[in-house]
């Protein structure tokens, strides 16, 4: 499906101090732009030069059909920017390391520009840059905030990078909802330290019958499958689709030690735009092409943007499960009470219940025609 560009004030206020002169465009090198994503701002940027890093796909997808760089190296080389672009998450950790991850980039002399809504601590992010890299410019606009500095690498604190940075890496997380009492996850990442309740509710709610190939739509760093892969014994074959790349790549660490020699397969992909021309495949694996593959799918998709509710992200998960199903083949769903599914629940299956509703939470059970 294709949809309207929708309006970025956090991008339009990144660009700004370079409308009104406080700073220039480099003459020569490459740019950096962390969590880049595409917009009309980039229009007057040197966009043959920006090298632009994302792992969150649709915004990965919208850089490249906007004919910029997408930069998958890992990390970038040190010292090596004349001008690092930032736009970090409101999550702090994973702020906080991609500032340390630009100071490092930056060549001696090199700038550092960040932007972030007021209202996802775009003050605190900007303390954050102060911090590292010494003092800091700033101006405000669109209810958002921008701020910059010059980067001397004899005033970086680099204790405090190094601590940053470890701050992101991968970590077993220990607890007794997870299968085994051990999952890896990092801070950034959609309930990163914990099950979410909507997804311990669903893997409560499973049917104990499940068997045959499988998949879960938006699988986050894997619980579900690892839920079914450690508690349905009937189950053959499992396909995990996730827009986060990173999630996907922890999903994977996760789940490839309960396969038991059943087939596994991770798609970095856009659930919303179906399941037919699959993208970005991890592991060698069966595509579905467009055919109707499944026996079982569960998921508990997203339903925001950053604070705003997208109802129509869960029914696009909806729309896609239907279409990938064989006759009869069930759909797992966890979803919060208020979201309106049930139209589209009519509409591409021959029906279905609801098993259970706890906590602001509701699970439904649709059967394919």
């Amino acid at each position: 499906m294709t949809a309207a560009p929708l309006a970025d004030p956090v991008l339009d206020t990144l660009l700004l101090p370079f409308a009104t002169g406080d700073l220039a465009w480099p003459e020569s090198g490459n740019i950096l732009f962390l969590r880049a994503r595409a917009g009309a701002a980039l229009g007057k940027a040197p966009r043959a030069r920006l090298l632009c890093r994302q792992s969150y796909l649709p915004f990965a997808q919208g850089l490249s059909a906007a004919g910029l760089t997408l930069d998958h190296a890992t990390p970038p080389a040190s010292g090596s920017f004349p001008l690092i672009l930032v736009l970090p998450p409101r999550q702090r950790a994973e702020a906080r390391a991609l500032l340390a991850e630009a100071v490092m980039a930056a060549e001696a002399g090199g700038i550092v520009v960040a932007a972030l809504a007021n209202a996802e601590g775009a003050k605190s992010v900007e303390d954050d840059l102060a911090a590292l890299a010494g003092g800091v410019e700033s101006r405000s606009k669109n209810k958002c905030r921008v701020f910059w500095a010059r980067i001397e690498p004899s005033r970086i604190d680099r204790a405090r990078v190094a601590s940053w940075q470890a701050g992101v890496s991968p970590r077993e997380i220990a607890s007794a909802e997870f299968p085994g009492g051990k999952f890896w996850s990092r801070p950034g990442l959609f309930a990163w330290d914990r099950v979410d309740a909507g997804s311990a509710l669903l893997a409560r709610h499973l049917p104990t019958d499940l068997a045959g190939h499988g998949a879960d739509l938006g699988c986050g760093t894997g619980y579900l499958g690892a839920v079914i892969l450690s508690r349905r014994p009937g189950v053959t074959a499992l396909d995990l689709y996730e827009a986060e790349q990173d999630a996907l790549e922890l999903a994977q660490r996760n789940l490839v030690p309960l396969a038991g020699g059943r087939r596994l397969a991770f798609y970095w992909h856009d659930v919303t735009r179906g399941l037919s021309h699959i993208t970005g495949q991890q592991e060698t694996g069966q595509q579905t092409d467009g055919r109707r593959d499944y026996d079982f799918i569960v998921s508990n998709p997203p339903f925001h943007v950053s604070r705003a509710d997208r109802a129509d992200l869960g029914q696009a998960f909806i729309g896609a499960a239907a279409r990938a199903l064989k006759p009869g083949g069930r759909f797992l769903l966890v979803a919060n009470r208020h979201l309106p599914y049930e139209q589209g629940l009519v509409a591409g299956f021959a029906h279905f219940r609801v098993l259970a509703e706890e906590g602001g939470y509701k699970v439904i059970e649709a059967v394919a025609r």
